[in-house]
């Protein structure tokens, strides 16, 4: 009996198969960053849910907060339940989170410094299904412990997010999305986002956000304006030149009146 020939199959073979020049199409559900140049880069156009998605910074909660606060907001008022920080290195600023969407009691720390329980508290978070989102900091976390909340975010469809130093860069990882985020060294007011691992090709240029909200950033703006008026020397008008005035009586003086006055004038 001969084989089947290979065109019969080109249609169904193309359906749901990657090309590695091509950006993939997400697998499952995706939570939108909140930044649009972010979102044209990665699979789906958003965070994946259900996945783990690894941070890479040289200090631990550098951009953090403007990164995820927008999709944090989304997960908790699509899902009901809070956002557990394991491990943070800060406590969050409650009126400035909430000024944003995303209200302080919708946050739940878990504070501890040791690595093991850090990663207790993370893999026991993600198996509530009341959990909107974990976000936890694991900076010595192992490949094989790392798997295991992967396993976790996908079993129960959480986002899930882990901050780790940018040392790790080239250590492996089973993390769906990694990114590298720092400050563009020729613009403060720019992050630069590394995709180091995405489904995808490579991107030859880091992904630029705007470090601060554009409120933050106005309110920032109104503030430079204000201290340099404060700052400006004060003006002190000029004074007016001093003018001497002389009477002339012209129809008195005679017929060389008006050469006296062309004089003193």
């Amino acid at each position: 009996m001969g084989l089947p020939f290979l065109d019969s199959f080109s249609t169904a073979a193309g359906r749901g198969v990657w090309h590695a020049d091509e950006l993939g199409l997400a697998d499952a559900q995706v939570v939108a960053t909140g930044h649009a140049a972010l979102d044209a880069e990665l699979p789906g156009g958003g965070w994946p849910v259900g996945a783990m998605t690894e941070l890479l910074q040289a200090t631990p909660e550098a951009h953090v907060w403007r990164l995820l606060l927008p999709a944090l907001a989304q997960a908790v008022e699509a899902r009901g339940g809070p956002v557990v920080l394991v491990g943070a290195p800060y406590e969050p600023c409650g009126t400035a989170l909430a000024a944003q969407g995303l209200p302080v009691e919708a946050l739940m720390c878990v504070r501890s410094d040791a690595p093991a329980a850090r990663l207790w508290a993370c893999e026991q978070a993600l198996r509530c299904a009341e959990i909107a989102a974990v976000v936890a900091w694991l900076p010595q976390a192992r490949v094989g412990e790392l798997r295991r909340l992967q396993l976790a975010a996908a079993q129960h469809e959480v986002l899930l997010f882990v901050c780790r130093p940018e040392s790790v860069a080239l250590s492996a990882s089973p993390a769906r999305l990694r990114l590298r985020a720092e400050r563009c060294p020729d613009d403060p007011a720019q992050i630069a986002l590394h995709l180091l691992k995405r489904r995808g090709p490579p991107l030859a240029a880091p992904v630029r956000v705007p470090a601060r909200n554009a409120r933050m950033s106005a309110l920032l703006a109104a503030a430079r304006v204000r201290r340099q008026l404060r700052l400006q020397p004060a003006v002190t008008p000029a004074a007016a030149p001093s003018a001497t005035v002389v009477r002339i009586d012209a129809w008195k003086g005679g017929p060389d009146a008006l050469d006296r006055l062309a004089v003193v004038v």
